[in-house]
């Protein structure tokens, strides 16, 4: 996103919007259990289009479910849902965040054959391609289904922001304080995540293993 530019001066407004946002993003990143752990937030921006950001943990990993895309979708989604929450109306600041949201959306339709309507299909890229590998009807569909999902999972994301506003205002008045966030100040002001991190697919898998085995039935002695 850039250096941090302090000559960038925004309005009270901007500024408060912008802290809004930003702790929408800490906070349901933190209490989702596939997103990435978050390292640091801050309101000093970087440029027009990043006026604040969230900084997460890069993870070792390369293969992710349903879940992870899932929980991904609902961090993004959520300085827009935040912003609707405490403001009753949205800005333009999401745009970077939707575009990503769009990504993954389509990508989990169209690449990976995670959408049960259109089936376990990968279609190529058809840029730079005469032929088409699906129809309109088709086309149709995916879009449907695009829209369904976002609508499914900003809906999740506002009710989790509406069952922990207090910890969303908590967390803005910090950012509109000193304007940054770290990560062991998160856990003093909301808490530990409930769970310990999972930074690898091979952990998520480990994890299920362990589930899987609480769920057999015990055997009788």
């Amino acid at each position: 996103a850039g250096l941090e530019k302090k000559s960038l001066v925004l309005s009270k407004d901007e500024r408060t919007r912008v802290a809004y946002h930003e702790a929408g993003h800490a906070i349901v990143g933190w209490f989702l259990k596939y997103a990435h752990p978050l390292l640091k937030v801050s309101i000093i921006p970087r440029g027009i289009g990043a006026l604040g950001y969230a900084q997460v943990q890069p993870k070792d990993q390369h293969l992710y479910s349903t879940e992870h895309l899932d929980h991904q979708m609902c961090t993004l989604l959520a300085g827009r849902a935040a912003e609707q929450l405490i403001f009753n109306n949205i800005s333009t600041g999401a745009k970077d965040d939707l575009e990503r949201v769009t990504k993954i959306i389509y990508g989990q339709i169209v690449k990976y054959g995670m959408n049960s309507k259109i089936g376990t299909l990968s279609f190529p890229d058809e840029s730079g391609h005469i032929e088409k590998f699906y129809s309109e009807s088709t086309a149709q569909l995916i879009d449907e289904e695009a829209r369904k999902m976002v609508n499914d999972a900003y809906s999740r994301t506002l009710k989790l922001l509406e069952e922990k506003r207090d910890l969303v205002e908590t967390v803005a008045q910090h950012l509109l304080t000193r304007e940054v966030l770290r990560r062991e100040e998160m856990v003093e002001l909301v808490g530990p995540r409930p769970w310990a991190e999972i930074t690898t697919y091979e952990q998520m898998l480990g994890e299920a293993g362990l589930q899987d085995e609480d769920d057999e039935p015990q055997k009788k002695e």
